[in-house]
């Protein structure tokens, strides 16, 4: 489980809800409780992006909440230390002894990289490959993330559009003063709830999506060039170096610690 995110979206709403109570009491949660508003926010903006969405992209883009309650298992730092570890196996066996070490992967992505150097493929074609790969991945990636930025945009929106019927009905009823102040206070709810909903959920939301996908993408960017220079005979050492540039001193430093790195020429 992702620890940031889920203690980040409770840590939020318990602010919240200290704010309402404090000084007050929970009994004034009551007032912040409205059905009417939430079904014009909640409801509006939901089923405004399902419009603008087929139902199985909408689906897809609600599935996509638990991603950011996931730990991510893009470790730049493992796929650096396993690809030293296949171009020390091709260096001392050859580059057909690595379809016996691709199959133990679990990372779909270089085992096909791997499988198309075993197959003799030309490495401008394994590139194309790959990186056409990396773009699908990332096109789908892209479509969940504009799902929260606009679930995002829509809520306030909509939060807007409840605070007016709220008025409207509030000055309807201005030969009665003692309604004045309820109403209003409802009228306004809506608005609450529609920044709740953009600032609390969906912010947060598109922004670790976002996160995740640049750290995935770094990774498949570093298993692509890997590969390649694997294919193209290269001492694992410089293979080494090479990767690392994709990483942060501070992260080097500690792959070295771990790695000890790459075998010399033998």
């Amino acid at each position: 489980m992702d620890i940031a995110s889920i203690v980040g979206l409770i840590v939020c709403i318990v602010l919240v809800i200290f704010a309402i109570v404090s000084g007050v009491g929970f009994s004034a949660m009551i007032r912040f409780l409205d059905y009417k508003s939430a079904l014009i926010t909640l409801g509006g903006a939901f089923c405004c992006v399902m419009a603008s969405n087929t139902m199985a992209g909408f689906l897809s883009g609600l599935k996509s909440f638990s991603l950011v309650l996931k730990t991510p298992s893009n470790d730049v730092g493992a796929a650096i230390k396993k690809i030293i570890e296949l171009s020390n196996v091709a260096r001392k066996e050859g580059l057909l002894s690595l379809e016996e070490a691709a199959s133990d992967l679990d990372d779909e992505f270089m085992k096909k990289g791997i499988m198309l150097i075993v197959d003799g493929t030309d490495p401008e074609l394994v590139r194309g490959i790959m990186e056409t790969e990396m773009v699908g991945i990332e096109d789908r990636h892209k479509k969940n993330i504009a799902f929260w930025d606009d679930l995002g945009a829509m809520g306030p929106a909509w939060g807007m559009i409840g605070t007016l019927v709220g008025l409207v009905n509030m000055l309807q009823d201005m030969d009665d003063p003692t309604t004045i102040g309820p109403s209003m206070a409802v009228a306004l709810i809506t608005t609450l709830y529609g920044s709740l909903l953009a600032n609390w959920i969906c912010a947060p939301v598109a922004g670790k999506l976002k996160t995740n996908n640049a750290a995935e993408m770094m990774v498949k960017e570093v298993e692509i060039e890997g590969l390649l220079s694997i294919q193209a005979g290269e001492n694992p050492r410089v293979i080494e170096e090479k990767l690392k540039s994709f990483i942060a001193p501070k992260e080097r430093a500690a792959l070295n610690g771990e790695e000890g790195g790459g075998e010399a020429d033998g």
